[in-house]
């Protein structure tokens, strides 16, 4: 891969505007955006980086503990070559405070190069949302060897569906939160073209969301395919929503079980998933199909953002390295009830939700359990840990169904420091 500021200025040129007033009196000048978006350096310098320091004093997120004074003071004033600033980034994090008890990341990136103008905040706050992982001296590896999988065929008295999903962002092309409307077009042509080249299994269809009939929106949401325009300000306050819903849509392969996502919370979000307790076949899959697009893509001249330290480049540092997250919806009537079910979860390095997804409840005992981390192990490890976990706790529901006790298990240790 390139560096990361391969593609920078050439499709992201800069208007300087200068303006007058009365007789010859000259103003300050200010540069527009390709957004729209105009940026007042010297505005700016009038007031000192204290007096725009964020008040954090309620707020429990990763951005909120790491940023200090003195950080702030040093990453105000700069800007990526997308004119992308610290304030951009953090916004979101600003305007929620978050839950006393769940602590979210609270800052997005505009581009690419943020993750490296930015790295003093960045890089703090990536260190404690992936466990100690420190993207200044660590590497990130890959790795999308389905056969390496092992033990990948569920008891489906328990796994009901099984599901892999990743993100994968275009190089030269801002993120979401920050892109133009003609980037977010591109990022769309792109990937629709690239798709349009799928052959076999993974042939396919692609919906717009803004031509969808009626009766193609409703089948899509009855496959529990359709995403909808954000409503969480966690991602609306980051820019997520704008211009709603231009360029934005749904491919599926025939089968429905190989799903690409354009242009939600990253470029495109990529699921392979179908019914039952197959996951390695599901990962075979989703191997076969990533590596196909990434190919199709590079043959039209892009590439996805990737380095070796932070992995691949999506617009939530907690998502960065894979972007994957492997899960199971899987029946757990005796073990969700067990007061251990959550230290069992901590120890294999799992998490859980309710079927709807976050901040849902489960239904008739199912959750969705799916791998906590991203970022220091490859996807093979990741699907392997989630394969050998959700078999514990399949493990522990029998035995509760006996009579017998169960144990917690052994910590896994992520990576080494």
């Amino acid at each position: 891969m390139t560096s990361s500021f391969t593609r920078m200025l050439s499709s992201r040129s800069t208007v300087a505007v200068m303006a007058s007033l009365g007789a010859g009196t000259l103003v300050t000048g200010y540069l527009m955006s390709d957004t729209g978006r105009a940026v007042f350096p010297e505005r700016r310098k009038m007031f000192p980086p204290s007096a725009d320091f964020p008040d954090l004093c309620k707020h429990n997120n990763c951005m909120a503990s790491a940023l200090t004074p003195a950080i702030y003071a040093r990453l105000r004033d700069k800007v990526t070559p997308n004119n992308w600033t610290l304030d951009q980034c953090i916004q979101t994090g600003v305007d929620n405070p978050g839950h006393p008890f769940i602590k979210t990341v609270g800052m997005v990136a505009g581009d690419e190069e943020s993750y490296e103008v930015f790295s003093e905040l960045f890089y703090p706050v990536i260190k404690e949302r992936h466990n100690g992982y420190d993207p200044r001296t660590m590497t990130h590896p890959t790795d999308l060897d389905a056969s390496k999988i092992t033990s990948g065929m569920f008891d489906e008295n328990y796994v009901l569906s099984s599901r892999v999903r990743t993100g994968r962002s275009i190089r030269g092309l801002s993120l979401p939160p920050a892109c133009s409307r003609s980037e977010r077009r591109e990022v769309e042509r792109v990937v629709i073209q690239a798709l349009s080249n799928l052959k076999g299994d993974l042939t396919g269809h692609y919906y717009s969301l803004g031509e969808m009939t009626e009766e193609e929106q409703q089948r899509l949401i009855d496959d529990h395919f359709l995403f909808d325009k954000p409503v969480s300000p966690l991602l609306t306050c980051a820019g997520m929503a704008r211009d709603w819903p231009d360029a934005r849509g749904i491919w599926h392969n025939n089968e429905k079980t190989f799903l690409i996502w354009i242009n939600e919370e990253d470029h495109t979000r990529i699921i392979s998933m179908e019914k039952g307790g197959n996951m390695k076949r599901v990962f075979e899959r989703f191997c076969c199909g990533l590596k196909e697009v990434e190919r199709l893509i590079m043959e039209r001249g892009w590439e996805f953002m990737w380095n070796e330290h932070l992995g691949y480049i999506l617009t939530c540092p907690s998502n960065l390295g894979t972007g994957l997250r492997a899960g199971v919806h899987v029946r757990l009537p005796l073990l969700s009830k067990d007061p251990r079910f959550r230290k069992i979860l901590e120890s294999l390095r799992l998490q859980k939700r309710g079927t709807g997804g976050v901040d849902t409840a489960a239904v008739g005992d199912v959750f969705d359990i799916s791998n906590n981390d991203r970022l220091g192990k490859s996807e093979v490890e990741l699907v392997q840990l989630l394969i050998d976990g959700v078999n514990y706790l399949i493990d522990c529901e029998k035995k509760l169904e006996d009579g017998h006790d169960i144990k917690i298990p052994t910590p896994i240790t992520l990576f080494k420091n």
